[in-house]
């Protein structure tokens, strides 16, 4: 194997920095399968490393990207080196290349762009951001690794309180709205003659909150990083329910109730098929009112709908769907990351058909977002559900 061993432990730890889980054992397995196949045509050495550095299917494409530009793609490699550059403000709605941002940072580190020597200024930095502050309202898609990880790591902190909601059963209280009349009378008995008069009043539970999050390609990066809150919010109280969605419905809470978020999002990522795929909401939220709505709606749940409305199927029996769904939800709130733009209008057919039946609109492009979503879910609802037909 000579030096090309060497590169491979080099390429494996490219792979690591990038955020790939790729551990020594991963890396004597590639060095021995490269052994066992030798070294032919470029496309059987690409899939020998890809069958033993990648575990998941949301892995691809940093490797690909990695492959290309370690094993010398001139093209890739200029892409690569150009993003090291000081970046330059681009238009709302200008693509981003977040994989290739952290594959950048990967293979050059702390490398910066060499620049001619200035003066040292003097800065009064008492107006600025701290980076904490400036972590908190960075967008998802725009975050290194490295912001990525401290980003995990807050929204793991985020808890949901204050957040229970009258029900109908009631229970023994001192200045209760209700009287009890059979403990009043029970009480008289004891008295000998004397009415006490006993009340009650209405006790207090968390609703059920239910999850429904679109994985398609175009909310990939939105949506990895919300099933780290999701991750939270499931370990944190009982009764939340997620449902994971592309082109068909997967029910993901048991597999997110496991204590390790590592182990967690690894077991959603094995269950779940249509990761990066297209989108049939209109579809998927059939299903979930036929299989799965009278199990989890009841006792006026919250709905969390995490979806940018881009459906293939362009709003087909979307409709009738989502206003089903919207009769059956104590609260439905629509959490879409196409509004951290100024200028976005509600175009297309998916997103006109959502907005007439959802109760709130809200952002999820950030921490700022998800923070002000804890303190909405944390108010009473402004709407008790309707008692009709679904």
């Amino acid at each position: 194997m000579g030096r090309l061993a060497e590169n491979i432990v080099h390429f494996a730890r490219v792979l690591r920095r990038a955020g790939l889980p790729v551990g020594p054992r991963q890396v004597l397995d590639a060095v021995e399968a490269v052994e066992a196949a030798g070294i032919g045509a470029r496309a059987d050495f690409y899939w020998t490393l890809h069958a033993t550095l990648v575990k998941r299917r949301d892995q691809h494409h940093i490797f690909d990207q990695a492959f290309h530009v370690f094993w010398r793609d001139p093209k890739l490699l200029d892409r690569m080196m150009a993003l090291m550059l000081p970046e330059l403000k681009t238009p709302p709605g200008a693509p981003r290349e977040e994989q290739s941002r952290r594959l950048a940072e990967a293979l050059f580190g702390d490398a910066k762009p060499r620049e001619a020597a200035e003066p040292e200024l003097e800065i009064d930095r008492s107006e600025t951001f701290s980076a904490e502050e400036l972590l908190q309202t960075k967008d998802f898609e725009q975050m290194s690794v490295a912001e990525l990880a401290e980003a995990k790591a807050a929204i793991a902190r985020l808890r949901l309180t204050h957040d229970e909601a009258r029900i109908r059963r009631t229970r023994p209280a001192a200045r209760g709205p209700m009287i009890d009349m059979r403990a009043t009378l029970r009480a008289s008995l004891r008295a000998g003659g004397v009415i006490p008069l006993k009340r009650r009043t209405f006790r207090r539970r968390r609703p059920p909150l239910v999850v429904l999050c679109d994985i398609s390609g175009s909310m990939s990066a939105y949506s990895r990083v919300f099933l780290h809150f999701l991750h939270a919010l499931t370990n944190d109280r009982d009764r939340v329910h997620v449902f994971l969605f592309g082109t068909r419905l997967t029910n993901v809470t048991r597999e997110l109730r496991h204590r390790d978020v590592d182990e967690a999002l690894a077991r959603v990522a094995a269950r779940v098929e249509d990761w990066d795929g297209g989108t049939r909401i209109g579809e998927t939220l059939r299903r979930f009112n036929i299989d799965w709505a009278r199990r989890v709606l009841g006792q006026g749940a919250t709905v969390l709908l995490v979806t940018d409305g881009l459906d293939r199927d362009a709003g087909e029996g979307l409709g009738p769907e989502i206003a089903r769904l919207h009769r059956r939800a104590r609260r439905l709130i629509w959490l879409n990351p196409l509004l951290r733009y100024e200028r976005f209008e509600p175009k297309s057919l998916g997103i006109r058909a959502l907005l007439p039946h959802v109760d709130e609109f809200r952002p999820v492009h950030n921490i700022a977002s998800l923070t002000a979503l804890i303190e909405a879910l944390s108010q009473a609802p402004a709407r008790m559900p309707e008692r009709k037909a679904a």
